[in-house]
C-alpha cells in the first residue's frame, strides 16, 4: 500500500536513500552522498512523501515539492517488481511532473521514459559536475 511518510518512516528510509545513491550513482564519489545524509534526514520530515509498505515494510519512498519529484527510491532487494511504477502513478494525479536525472543513470532514464517523461533539458548538475537531464511528464 502507499501512504504518506510517518516520522516513525525516517530510518528506513534513510537506509533506502543511501543504499539506492551508493548503487545507482557509482560515477559519483560515494563520500559526496554520505555528505548529504543528514541535511536529507533533515528535511524529509516536512517533504510532501509517499512510501509504499507491504507487510509492515517499507519497500520504497518518494518525495515531492509541488510538481518536482525530489527523488524515488525502492529497497534493492525489490527493485522490478513494479513498485516504483506504483509510486509514479500515485503521483501522476498532479498532471503535471517534473525531476532530475543522471544520464549516465541509463536504467532510470529508461524508466522514466517508459512512463511517459520526456527530456526537457540537458544540464550540469552543480555539486557533482555530472550531466543531468530534466525531464518533464504532462498529462494528456
Amino acid at each position: 500500500m502507499i501512504r504518506l511518510f510517518e516520522f516513525r518512516d525516517l530510518d528506513r528510509i534513510m537506509e533506502i536513500w543511501l543504499q539506492g545513491n551508493l548503487q545507482a550513482h557509482s560515477f559519483i564519489d560515494e563520500e559526496y552522498w554520505k555528505s548529504n545524509l543528514e541535511s536529507v534526514r533533515s528535511v524529509l520530515p516536512n517533504a510532501e512523501v509517499y512510501v509504499y509498505e507491504a507487510e509492515n515494510e517499507i519497500l520504497g519512498f518518494i518525495g515531492m515539492d509541488a510538481e518536482y519529484i525530489a527523488g524515488i527510491f525502492v529497497a534493492a532487494e525489490h527493485r522490478g517488481n513494479g513498485i516504483g511504477r506504483r509510486l509514479i502513478e500515485h503521483v501522476k494525479k498532479k498532471k503535471r511532473l517534473s525531476l532530475h536525472v543522471y544520464e549516465k543513470n541509463t536504467g532510470a532514464v529508461a524508466f522514466y521514459k517508459g512512463l511517459g517523461f520526456q527530456i526537457a533539458e540537458i544540464l550540469t548538475e552543480k555539486g557533482t559536475g555530472e550531466k543531468e537531464f530534466r525531464m518533464v511528464y504532462q498529462a494528456a
